[in-house]
Order: C-alpha cells, then structure tokens, then sequence
C-alpha cells in the first residue's frame, strides 16, 4: 500500500501528481491524510484511495500505525520546507517510523517519481 501526504501548500502539488500518475497508483491499495485524499480524489475519482482523519487529527499517527504493521509500503510525503507546521511532533513520528521500518519515502515530486519507476521496473523484472 502507498500513503500520500501533503502539507497544506503542496496538496495542489501532490492531487496533480497523483493525476499525472493515476494509472501506476491505480495498481496499488492507496491510503491518505483526509485534507490530501479528498483533493485527490477530486482529481482522480476512480482511484481506489481511503482516507484517513486529517493530519492535525490523527491521520498521520493512523498511517504510522499502517508503517508499524506493515501495511505500508511507500509513503510520498510533499512537504513544505518553507511554512511553520503546529503539528511537526506528528509529522517527525511519521517519518521516523517510515525511517524505522525501512520503507522508502520520498519528500517530493521528483523523488517520488523515480520511486514509482522503481517500483514498477522491479514489477516488470519480477514478472509482476
């Protein structure tokens, strides 16, 4: 399963990649932050994605929970560098976890692309 998250600046950034991208996502169970899935799904209403509560709201301690247990396998977290976040503590667990439990996790565009591409050529070499 892959996990898209975004800081309030970068959902824009984040549902036009998820556009661009729909058809590799499409092959993978997606989950999100609420905010993020809903703005993605507006884009991209046939991707099977489920949301969790916003961030501030627990989002981001359900997906760590879904990194603990293994469910998780990527997470693509846009951040924004440039905006102070009230609820850092929260973000910092997520990525220590993704950190912890050795999943890759890309912080922006281009580092999520080349891990999608990744992704699919070890499909594509594995067969799958």
């Amino acid at each position: 399963m892959i996990a898209l998250i975004a800081h309030d600046q970068m959902k824009d950034e984040m549902a036009e990649f998820a556009q661009a991208h729909a058809a590799e996502l499409s092959r993978y169970g997606i989950v999100a932050t609420g905010t993020t899935g809903g703005r993605i799904l507006d884009v991209c209403p046939d991707l099977a994605l489920k949301p969790m509560k916003s961030g501030p709201l627990g989002g981001d301690q359900q997906i760590g929970a879904l990194i603990a247990t293994g469910e998780v396998g990527l997470l693509i977290f846009f951040v924004d560098p440039l905006t102070a976040m009230p609820h850092d503590v929260d973000v910092k667990a997520l990525t220590r976890l993704a950190i912890v439990y050795d999943i890759p996790m890309a912080l922006n565009a281009a580092t999520a692309k080349t891990l999608l591409s990744s992704i699919r050529d070890t499909a594509a070499a594995s067969g799958g």
